[in-house]
């Protein structure tokens, strides 16, 4: 009886080795907290990715930048060092220059028309750019519409930003587009950009009101502003050689997990859009809510014509009248 207990007993520890040196473990990062939009993104993908593969996958999270900001995560990804990652669209056009148009600033309409552009065939064909350029994209998920914050003064039209430092992503659409409002621009990684708000080395940044709130930005920035200037996607990327060598039926759940850790994603911004500006303003900060949209977009003039010679008129107007 002796022999037959102990021989389950080591049965199963060699079941268990055999399952864990089975089990791939993959890594995925983000610049953002853990209580983020887009920390219930990765979170949801590493739950789905175990659930639908039965644990022959197992997704290793990372948050706050800890494996570097995003431009270094989608470089590693590229380079195949780290297997996925999930980033704002802010540094991808250095990769995939395609995706420069979505950063045009009031592109879209609000988050539903949106969502329906990069769901649809236009988002759709952007995703096949990534191949030539060493990702598989999993899809589009959400950052959300980006306002301006600030430490010296409420921002209610285009010529209250004039000589204003503020921190850009490292994305050269978004630099044209807040050079043309009088922005002095200092691009910069997204972990630095706490600690330059506080030392003052900025004055201010523009994200969403979910990054906004995850970054604590209210402890370091006075003003907000809702201008809505720029819809900001997120994308899932990973390396394709390691989603080209996943069994096709491991590389569908791998698309069934994006798609249902992008609907939690989606479901965060909306909830932190919600509640936002009545958060922030409890913390202190001075909301400007109501801004005169018309005159940002009248003193882009200039720059708009640029992106129209740059990505063509018709383009842009494809994604504007999208239905």
């Amino acid at each position: 009886m002796k022999f037959t207990k102990l021989f389950a007993v080591m049965a199963a520890g060699l079941l268990a080795s055999s399952l864990a040196a089975a089990q791939t473990v993959m890594k995925i990062s983000i610049s953002t907290a853990q209580n983020s939009h887009q920390g219930v993104a990765i979170d949801t993908f590493a739950q789905e990715v175990a659930k639908r593969t039965n644990g022959r996958y197992k997704i290793e999270t990372f948050y706050n930048g800890s494996l570097g900001g995003e431009r270094e995560s989608i470089e590693s990804v590229q380079l195949g060092t780290q297997a996925l990652a999930f980033s704002s669209t802010g540094p991808v056009p250095n990769f995939v220059p395609e995706t420069k148009i979505l950063d045009v600033p009031f592109l879209f309409r609000d988050k539903a028309h949106a969502r329906a552009v990069l769901d649809g065939p236009i988002g759709q064909d952007l995703l096949k750019k990534f191949e030539a350029k060493g990702f598989k994209a999993l899809g589009w998920a959400e950052n959300g519409f980006r306002h301006m914050t600030n430490s010296k003064r409420a921002v209610n039209a285009p010529e209250d930003l004039k000589g204003l430092k503020m921190r850009t992503m490292e994305n050269p659409v978004h630099i044209a587009a807040y050079k043309g409002f009088g922005i002095v621009t200092t691009p910069m990684a997204f972990p630095e950009v706490f600690t330059a708000l506080q030392q003052g080395t900025v004055d201010g940044q523009e994200n969403p009101l979910s990054v906004i709130i995850a970054a604590k930005f209210d402890q370091v920035q006075k003003h907000l502003s809702l201008t809505g200037h720029v819809y900001s996607p997120c994308i899932w990327v990973m390396n394709k050689g390691m989603f080209d060598k996943l069994s096709a039926e491991d590389q569908k759940h791998f698309l069934e997990a994006a798609k249902e850790a992008t609907k939690a994603n989606r479901a965060r911004v909306d909830q932190d859009d919600a509640k936002g500006v009545a958060d922030l303003r409890a913390k202190g900060m001075n909301v400007v809510e109501n801004v005169d949209k018309a005159k940002f977009v009248k003193a882009l003039a200039t720059v708009n014509a640029d992106f129209e010679k740059q990505f063509g008129k018709a383009n842009i107007e494809k994604i504007r009248n999208y239905k």
